[in-house]
């Protein structure tokens, strides 16, 4: 595993440790078959790998319109998101990425963590197109979150939903 990114780390050293990490989620995965497995070890290297991750997970679609809480790190999540509400509501239901540097400023943010200050969720899609999961991360910090996460973490999760196609629901 890799030492934490700090927050305000140079674009060329993200993208490089993005560029780490993938190829360690990538490594880890080689073998794999458990989807669950599979989410928990994506959400373990990116978390750890982050300082600035302070909530990690995916939210599963398990029924039409809702998504439930799968594996992740941090405090207490959220259980059940129904996707007209909150940023990985809009994920779900847009099928775009949420990169939200003030989640108070977010209508209809919901506040699983009164300490998170800004969020990114990015969509998974299978092979098909059809939505498996979002993947969020939480900041306590404000403004945690740029164009360079969201281009790494939307070829990870790409990456995610080609590997793990039949996810149960």
């Amino acid at each position: 595993m890799l030492d934490a990114l700090p927050l305000n780390a140079e674009t060329a050293s993200k993208r490089a440790h993005y560029s780490s990490v993938f190829a360690s989620i990538k490594a880890l995965l080689e073998n794999e078959t458990d989807w669950v497995a599979g989410m928990a070890t994506v959400v373990c290297e990116l978390h750890q790998s982050f300082g600035y991750y302070h909530w990690t997970g995916f939210y599963r679609v398990v029924r039409d319109q809702h998504l439930k809480i799968g594996p992740y790190q941090g405090t207490h999540g959220c259980i059940d998101i129904p996707f007209a509400r909150g940023v990985c509501g809009a994920a779900a239901r847009t099928g775009k990425t949420q990169l939200v540097p003030d989640v108070e400023a977010f209508s209809g943010h919901i506040a699983c963590s009164s300490t998170t200050k800004s969020e990114i969720v990015v969509p998974v899609f299978n092979p098909k197109g059809e939505l498996l999961a979002v993947f969020d991360v939480d900041s306590n910090d404000p403004d945690a979150f740029d164009e360079v996460d969201q281009e790494q973490l939307e070829e990870i999760m790409a990456y995610y939903g080609q590997r793990f196609p039949g996810m149960p629901r």
